[in-house]
């Protein structure tokens, strides 16, 4: 059987892997993950040595959307409990992109909720991006306003856009079952636009949508024979209140796997690790970051990320450098003062080991758990059960 090491080898000689090689990363047993991770990671070295791409996202209007995508919280029919608002304030717009920029961001993306922009919002925006060039002239501006029409494309890229984001989602043979309201040939036709302009094509999918193997691979071989520069990979986020709440088909190393099949196929883009990372790789980021280059920094669209602060940390302490920072992030060498402990034993609060409600009592256990928890402050054992 080709070895993974034997794949990223044909790779790294110039070819370019199969769909069947992607499969077979994909499709890689858990005891087998961290193998083809470090294989994989050759590639993302070769291309990108240690570095990551910090972006920020600067959500210009939010929710209020007439597309039906099952995924989205800002979708016409969803309820779910996020923010609502017409378009920000030129300043307003300008303060997020340099809270952005302080943090270490080297791309801003620009993104407003809506089937597509009208020749006056591309205007707003382009009086944004010119006011974040004037004082930023070295950022990268990343436009994201949905499906566009003629001349916008051109419009934008004379105000400074430098690349226009339009994800295709998923395979073809799965958008359908995702969104009725547009077509996969519009999200293609989209990306074709801004290429046209001479804008940088950020094109990228959801993960976690119901898609088979087969069709991620689908999807990730359309993003390479699309040319994207940049591919985001999102895991989805299931909001309440849509038609994908509550779906779960997500773990830390079925997220590992599609990273490496994305870098294998692509093997010089740029990839991006997007919306769910910590609610789905959890404590595998900094391993992902192995195979990616790229991430998002603090918050998403309508989800909380975590805290700029715990990016950049996760950046540095996996031995890598955000890209474009004229000092490394640091060397793991500095830490917090320890929280001294003033619960559990001795005290009447329950120890920080397991879940209460507020009644104090332990709380139901989730069914991954094992074994026999001891909860301290109220001396008593809770049977961990399956």
């Amino acid at each position: 059987m080709t070895t993974y090491d034997e794949i990223v080898a044909r790779v790294l000689a110039g070819a370019e892997a199969t769909p069947q090689e992607a499969l077979t990363v994909l499709r890689a047993p858990d005891e087998d993950v961290l193998d083809a991770v470090a294989a994989v990671a050759r590639l993302r070295r070769a291309h990108y040595g240690m570095t990551v791409k910090v972006n920020y996202l600067v959500n210009l209007k939010s929710g209020l959307c007439p597309e039906d995508c099952g995924y989205c919280s800002q979708a016409l029919g969803s309820t779910s409990e996020i923010l609502r608002y017409t378009w920000l304030k030129e300043d307003q717009a300008l303060d997020q992109a340099r809270a952005g920029m302080r943090g270490g961001a080297s791309r801003v993306c620009m993104v407003a909720s809506g089937r597509g922009p009208t020749d006056r919002d591309v205007e707003r925006v382009v009086g944004m991006v010119g006011a974040i060039k004037e004082e930023h002239p070295e950022v990268e501006v990343c436009a994201c306003l949905g499906l566009l029409r003629d001349g916008q494309a051109e419009r934008l890229r004379e105000a400074g856009v430098d690349a226009y984001n339009h994800n295709i989602n998923t395979a073809q043979s799965h958008h359908d079952s995702i969104v009725t309201t547009h077509t996969y040939e519009d999200r293609v036709r989209t990306v074709a636009m801004a290429q046209g302009a001479g804008l940088s094509a950020c094109s990228g999918l959801i993960a976690g949508l119901g898609e088979s193997d087969e069709q991620l691979v689908e999807a990730l071989v359309a993003l390479r024979e699309m040319g994207s520069d940049s591919i985001p990979v999102n895991f989805l986020i299931p909001f309440d209140g849509t038609p994908k709440q509550q779906t779960w088909e997500l773990t830390p190393l079925r997220c590992l796997r599609i990273l490496a099949a994305a870098r294998l196929l692509a093997p010089a883009a740029e990839l991006r690790i997007a919306a769910g990372r910590e609610m789905h790789l959890r404590g595998v980021q900094g391993l992902a970051l192995q195979v990616a280059n790229s991430i998002f920094l603090g918050d998403y669209l309508t989800a909380e990320g975590q805290a700029a602060e715990e990016d950049l940390a996760l950046i540095a302490d996996h031995g890598f450098t955000v890209l474009g920072a004229d000092e490394p992030t640091g060397d793991g060498a500095t830490g917090t003062v320890p929280a001294i402990r003033r619960r559990g034993a001795g005290t009447n609060v329950p120890a920080n080991a397991c879940g209460h409600d507020e009644g104090g009592r332990a709380a139901a256990l989730p069914p991954f758990a094992r074994g026999v928890v001891l909860v301290i402050g109220q001396w008593s054992m809770t049977s961990a059960t399956p």
